[in-house]
Formats: C-alpha cells, sequence, structure tokens
C-alpha cells in the first residue's frame, strides 16, 4: 500500500505543462526605457540623443500600434514567442547550421575514472550508450523528475526534443520532426544509427522491452566496426547536412529522386534515437586543457556526423566523448542535464558494468546504403569542402582557470555568473579600447514553452568600472564602489529577463509583426546604434553560463569581429571555451582567455583588500 502510494505521488515529468503561466509582454514603454539604457555605453551624445527621438517617436507612433496587435496575439498564444523564435532564429537561417549554429562540446567523463586510453572506444561507447538509454526511457516513462527553480516549476516540453528529432532542410525553412512519445501517447522508435568511416549502420536498442545491455551494445559497435576496419571509406552522404540549408535542401530532394530507397534510409536517420559516431580521431584531452576536444566537437569530421540531428554523441578512438547538437529543437540547458546524468552514473560504478555478461541473440546491426550518382557525389565534394574552408577559420580555446572557482567568489558575497561576465568585459574593453556588446542567456522556462531572453551584461555601470580598472588615478574604494553598482545592476537585469521582463524578444516581436503586416522595417530597428548595440543578433560576445556541473559546450561567434563565450564554473575552477574567426585581424581567442584571467585574478584582488 505504502509503494503504491509513494509511487502515485511522484511527480511526473511533464505534470506541470498545463499549469505554467503564458509567456508575458513587457509594457511598451518599460521595454523602450531599457532599450534605451542599453544602447547608451555605444553611443556618442549626438547619436543618444537621436536615438532617444527614434524611440519617442516609435513610442507615440508605429511601435503603439505594434504593441497593440502583440497583446492581441498573446491573447491567443500561451508563448506568443515560440513559434517566430524557431522560425527567425533557426528554421530559416540559411548559413550552414553545423558549424555557425549547432554547439558541441567534451563530454563530461575526463574529470574521474575516464581519462584518455587507447583500446577502450567500443567498451566506453557502450557504457555510456547504455546510460543514455537509460535517460531515454526515464523521459519516455515520465519519471524524470520535473526541473524547478525554488519551487516554481519549469517547463520541461524541450526534453520531448532530445531523442528521435532531426532537422531536415527545407528550399526556404527547415523543419523539425520529433518523432518521441511518452509511453502514455504510444510507442516511440528505438532504433539507434551508428556512423563509422562515411558509412551507416542502424540496429534496434530494445530487444523484447529491454534495453540492450552494455555487453550486448558492444557486440553491436563491434560489428560495426569490424565492417568497416581496412575497408574503404563509405560515400560520406552525412556530409551533406554541413552545407548551406537551400544546397542541402535540394541535394536532398535529388537524392530522393534517384531511388525512392533513399526517402526510407533518411527516416531511419531522422526518426533514430540518436547517432553515436565512431571516430577515428584521438583529441586527448586534460580537465585544466579540453582545446582539441572541443575543436573535434565542434568542427571534426563532417562523414562522421548527422549535423541535423538532436544529438550525435562522439566517440574518440583514444577513449575520450564529445558532441554536437542541432540547436533548433532545444537549448544547451536539456544536453547538459542528460550529460550531468550519465556523468554521475559513470562516477558511481566507475565506469563499469556489474550487470550480467550474457549476449542475447540479437539481430546484427543493417547497413544503410544510399543510392548515388555523379551529381550526389559532387554535392558530397562540394559540402565538404566549403565545411573544411570554414573550419579552417574557426579558431578555438577552451581551458581551465584554476586559481579559484565558486566557493571563493560566494566567500566574497558576489554572485559567480556577475563575477565571471564583468571580468569578460574587462577583458574585451582592454584589448579593443571599446566596450563590448554583449548576449548572455537568461532562462525563460517558468513560463509555458519557454526559452531564452536576452540580457546585456554591457551596461553602463560595467563601462564605468571598466574604466575605473584601467584608470590608474583611481583609488580602491572608487574601483570598489563601481564593481558593486555594475554587480547589482547585472543581477537586477537578469532576474528581469528571466521573470519575462526583458526587452530583446519583445522588440524582436514588434519587428516581426511590421515585416508580417508588409510594413516597411521601423526607424528604430535601421537606427545604427540598433546594430552596434548587439540588436539583430549584432553582439561581439556571444556568451552563456553552461551551469555548475562538469559539462562544457562551445559555439561559434555570432558576428565575424565577435567571439562566442562559454563557460562553467565548479568549486575550484572556472573553465572557458573561446571561438573566434582567424580571418579577422582584431579577435584573437588566445588573447582574450588570457586578458580574462588577468581580470579575474584583478577582481579578486580587489574584493578581497577592500573587505568586500
Amino acid at each position: 500500500m505504502e509503494n503504491n502510494l509513494s509511487e502515485s505521488l511522484r511527480e511526473r515529468t511533464f505534470q506541470y505543462q498545463s499549469s505554467l503561466p503564458s509567456l508575458p509582454v513587457p509594457s511598451l514603454e518599460m521595454s523602450l526605457s531599457k532599450y534605451l539604457n542599453a544602447v547608451q555605453p555605444f553611443a556618442s551624445e549626438e547619436e543618444f540623443k537621436a536615438t532617444k527621438d527614434i524611440v519617442r517617436k516609435f513610442q507615440e507612433g508605429v511601435g503603439k500600434e505594434l504593441h497593440q496587435k502583440l497583446l492581441q496575439r498573446a491573447k491567443t498564444k500561451k508563448n506568443w514567442l515560440e513559434e517566430w523564435w524557431l522560425d527567425a532564429g533557426y528554421l530559416e537561417v540559411r548559413i550552414p547550421s553545423q558549424l555557425n549554429v549547432n554547439f558541441g562540446g567534451p563530454a563530461p567523463y575526463l574529470e574521474h575514472c575516464w581519462p584518455p586510453e587507447e583500446g577502450t572506444q567500443l567498451q566506453r561507447a557502450s557504457i555510456g550508450t547504455w546510460h543514455t538509454l537509460q535517460y531515454w526511457n526515464l523521459i519516455r516513462t515520465e519519471r524524470l523528475h520535473p526541473q524547478k527553480s525554488g519551487k516554481i516549476a519549469l517547463d520541461m516540453d524541450q526534453f520531448k526534443m532530445l531523442f528521435n528529432t532531426c532537422k531536415v532542410p527545407g528550399v526556404q525553412k527547415d523543419a523539425i520532426r520529433n518523432y518521441f512519445k511518452t509511453e502514455r501517447e504510444g510507442p516511440c522508435p528505438s532504433h539507434l544509427v551508428v556512423i563509422c568511416r562515411g558509412r551507416i549502420f542502424t540496429f534496434d536498442a530494445v530487444c523484447d522491452g529491454q534495453i540492450l545491455t552494455p555487453p550486448e551494445l558492444l557486440r553491436q559497435l563491434s560489428c560495426v566496426k569490424e565492417c568497416c576496419e581496412g575497408e574503404p571509406e563509405g560515400d560520406g552522404v552525412a556530409a551533406l547536412t554541413s552545407e548551406e540549408r537551400t544546397r542541402w535542401a535540394l541535394a536532398r530532394e535529388h537524392l530522393i529522386s534517384i531511388d525512392p530507397h533513399n526517402n526510407t534510409i533518411l527516416e531511419t536517420i531522422q526518426s533514430s534515437l540518436f547517432i553515436i559516431s565512431l571516430d577515428e580521431t584521438k583529441p586527448y584531452s586534460t580537465p585544466e586543457n579540453y582545446t582539441n576536444l572541443t575543436m573535434e566537437a565542434l568542427k571534426g569530421n563532417p562523414t562522421n556526423r548527422w549535423g541535423d540531428k538532436s544529438y550525435n554523441s562522439l566517440s574518440f578512438a583514444d577513449g575520450s566523448f564529445g558532441s554536437t547538437c542541432d540547436h533548433a529543437p532545444f537549448d544547451g540547458m536539456v544536453l547538459i542535464s542528460m550529460c550531468w546524468y550519465v556523468d554521475q552514473q559513470i562516477k558511481v560504478t566507475e565506469g563499469k558494468w556489474r550487470g550480467s555478461e550474457a549476449v542475447r541473440p540479437v539481430p546484427r546491426p543493417e547497413e544503410l546504403v544510399f543510392t548515388v550518382d555523379k551529381k550526389v557525389q559532387s554535392d558530397i565534394r562540394h559540402a565538404k569542402q566549403q565545411y573544411l574552408e570554414s573550419t579552417q577559420d574557426l579558431q578555438i580555446v577552451c581551458y581551465a582557470f584554476t586559481a579559484f572557482g565558486k566557493a571563493a567568489i560566494k566567500q566574497k558575497k558576489l554572485h559567480p555568473d556577475a563575477f565571471v561576465q564583468l571580468a569578460m568585459q574587462l577583458a574585451y574593453q582592454r584589448i579593443h579600447k571599446r566596450p563590448g556588446s554583449c548576449y548572455e542567456t537568461a532562462m525563460t522556462r517558468k513560463f509555458y514553452h519557454g526559452r531564452t531572453e536576452t540580457m546585456r551584461p554591457c551596461t553602463q555601470e560595467a563601462v564605468n568600472w571598466c574604466e575605473a580598472m584601467m584608470d590608474p588615478t583611481c583609488d580602491v574604494a572608487a574601483k570598489r564602489k563601481a564593481m558593486l553598482l555594475a554587480f547589482n545592476k547585472h543581477n537586477k537585469l537578469m532576474a528581469e529577463a528571466q521573470d519575462g521582463r526583458g526587452f530583446d524578444r519583445h522588440l524582436f516581436g514588434l519587428c516581426l509583426i511590421a515585416k508580417e503586416e508588409g510594413r516597411p522595417t521601423p526607424e528604430l530597428f535601421m537606427d545604427p546604434l540598433y546594430a552596434k548595440s548587439g540588436g539583430g543578433g549584432n553582439f561581439v560576445l556571444s556568451s552563456s553560463l553552461v551551469g555548475y556541473t562538469t559539462v562544457l559546450g562551445a559555439v561559434a561567434p555570432m558576428v565575424h569581429h565577435g567571439y562566442g563565450f562559454f563557460y562553467r564554473i565548479r568549486d575550484d575552477r572556472i573553465v572557458i571555451s573561446i571561438s573566434a574567426w582567424n580571418s579577422c585581424r582584431e579577435t584573437d581567442a588566445a588573447s582574450l582567455f588570457n586578458n580574462f584571467c588577468s581580470s579575474l585574478h584583478e577582481m579578486f584582488h580587489l574584493a578581497t583588500t577592500s573587505q568586500l
């Protein structure tokens, strides 16, 4: 009786979905006031005066009309932003997503029992896959605990997109195909796809209702590896997913037109649980230096991963792991939650399987062989060539700062995230002699289907503090005062953004309504200060705290003269991955990292000497 009671009282993964509040629409006056504050650090007095005038006209005229229409839209949709964000932010984007949009990075398993070791690839891949399949099953049976912020339930919808999901290219706009179902909703595909040496295989991960054990998975992966060893590479059709989106859509249409069986193969790949990429590279990394591993995850062999898949688990020849994921269906926190779960399971079991070694007679993996012609081969060559050129342009550094971490920062009664963001602002201003427009992810999952809002860390307070730090005549008390003002402003803006009271998504919505109605683009969005301050996806620093776990990722910069800046904060260290484009002469990821470390030391010194 007691057992039945506790079972019935257990929170189900998606049980709060219907009771989550709608995404709010902030007041127009509030959003425009915040916008003016955000552009001020980038404006001369004259420019700021002109922008104030543009904002006033917008508020009294067209902005007022557009805002009313947005309020009407919000009455009919629980999340007025959801479709717009997916379309404009991801599905209508035409640049290749594998390098420019996807996120990738080292899987977390290096920090305890899994340092790189030759000859362990398949055995470790089978154990990692088994734990990942347990996570799939937790979501499918709705036994994964719903996440909360304090006592507030967070939206869990994105977790349905982690498995059995794929983006499909369209000539003008892509689509997301999601085949996942919970047990209550019905049957769900349970096959895996393995890519090795440009060849594609599939097998079912479930036999008689039971997930294959690590010894059974090991046998399947060994079959694939044996098939490919000493044989010529496959056609590498997967490389097409790294192509410009319209080119890939047209190549895909042609692929299907040659042979209807090609469409069946594509459907098998799209509906699979996830991709296991058996890679031949040996990126070797340590908990202090993840650079090579991050590079391989983000810009490795395009014939060995399906760039549109929601999750590619990358298994490298030296027994290390990475991942690359399409960003459209979910944000990083979904992958982080899953990787952290697997990480902890591996830690508890020391990466060993303690169950039965028996292997059931399951069917061997089936190879999926596309019919290709000269045009497809030419398309694959073109895709590989453009991918190679663009990856050579991407610079990545991923290092651990080990002097201190969250514990020491909190001891000074300062917020660790704001600490890192301000250090990044100081580092950028030191190098570039100007403020750096910055995007930081703020999570809006306390609302129905909420994803993200922009938090802009380059506040006037942050700029004032950076100037104080760089002024040799400024005393410690003044620097300390400026730092506290910058911290307070950052924390306030972050809390408001998470509460649905940011302004970037609101302005984005107003701009899209004007576009949908065929109106001319309002002057507000044509003002040079709009883009200069980061509006319209023009932030020179694209940053995100990926959390307080052992999981890290990396992304390409938003703009050519910018940086990607992902970081995780542990008790004793801060691990940072920074990306930049080699072809931009003014940016350098290694310089930003070095200056960032100096900034952290200076801030900590300031916090200590001024006895905060």
